[in-house]
């Protein structure tokens, strides 16, 4: 991180009075912009934490009466715990040079780095559990994992780790990926499938510069990987143009298709566009809206 852009983020911690990093106030404004309506996704199920009463139904069993409650009406009353199975929210966030790249204004690492923060931010207020994905600490709601998640995302540390590395997580979680997904095929469904094994769902969130797909080279041009492997000139880019298209279409369709046939969610987000449209449409996703 620049020296400017540090002591951006400190004055805007100190200003709040609550040690929070940038990163966290730049997304809860875009979680408020977007949370009228937002309801959690809590469902009755196994579980220690009670939720709600409810009226009693014939099918219901005897035991599940709760007396206490049924006394003060003329009803009978069932108490209901919440479905805690589906409580944990995991994110992971691709921290591959590659996501660093930016054609206009904001770099695929800094829009998936604010929508999943954003994310957790909604899940939490909806009573979801929140965490990163390889991090130490174990899902939780509250303001302190949103915290914790939002430290550690600000943290412009080199993290070369573009696929979600073998980690911890539990069971019946859900995993939110977010990534440029330019990665082999073959790495990105095995890594898929290996979580798929731990009955893990999820959703991935493919965020795409413009440039990239819309390839709006002319002339002589100049082509480096972040990482390192190609470094070429090409004298007229506009001639490969129509084939570089079609491949990142085909690779696009791919990695989506391979998502929903593991059962998991698929959203496609160019930087160029409003992050509230992507925040919207991934939260009615996992809410089943």
């Amino acid at each position: 991180m620049s020296s400017s852009g540090s002591a951006h983020l400190i004055h805007d911690a100190e200003a709040l009075g609550a040690g929070l990093p940038a990163l966290l106030v730049d997304a809860e404004r875009l979680a408020s912009a977007v949370s009228l309506g937002v309801h959690g996704r809590r469902k009755t199920g196994m579980g220690e934490s009670f939720w709600q009463f409810r009226r009693y139904r014939p099918e219901d069993s005897s035991s599940a009466i709760d007396w206490r409650q049924s006394a003060k009406s003329q009803h009978l009353f069932v108490r209901e715990r919440e479905w805690e199975a589906a409580q944990s929210v995991w994110f992971w966030c691709d921290g591959s040079p590659g996501m660093r790249f930016a054609s206009g204004k904001v770099t695929k690492m800094e829009r998936a780095r604010i929508l999943a923060l954003a994310l957790a931010s909604l899940l939490v207020r909806g009573g979801e559990r929140v965490a990163l994905y390889g991090e130490p600490y174990a899902p939780a709601n509250s303001r302190v994992a949103l915290r914790r998640i939002a430290h550690v995302l600000g943290d412009d540390a080199p993290r070369p780790e573009a696929l979600p590395p073998e980690a911890p997580i539990s069971n019946n979680a859900q995993l939110v990926w977010f990534s440029d997904f330019l990665s082999p095929v073959a790495e990105i469904e095995a890594t898929m499938r290996r979580l798929a094994h731990w009955a893990v769902t999820g959703q991935i969130v493919h965020v795409i510069d413009p440039a990239e797909e819309d390839f709006p080279f002319e002339g002589r041009t100049r082509f480096e990987d972040p990482r390192g492997s190609l470094n070429e000139t090409i004298g007229r880019a506009e001639t490969v143009a129509g084939a570089y298209r079609a491949r990142f279409k085909a690779h696009t369709e791919t990695v989506g298709a391979l998502a929903r046939r593991l059962g998991w969610s698929y959203i496609a987000h160019r930087t160029d566009k409003p992050p509230q449209t992507a925040l919207i449409a991934l939260y009615a996703d996992m809410s089943g809206a």
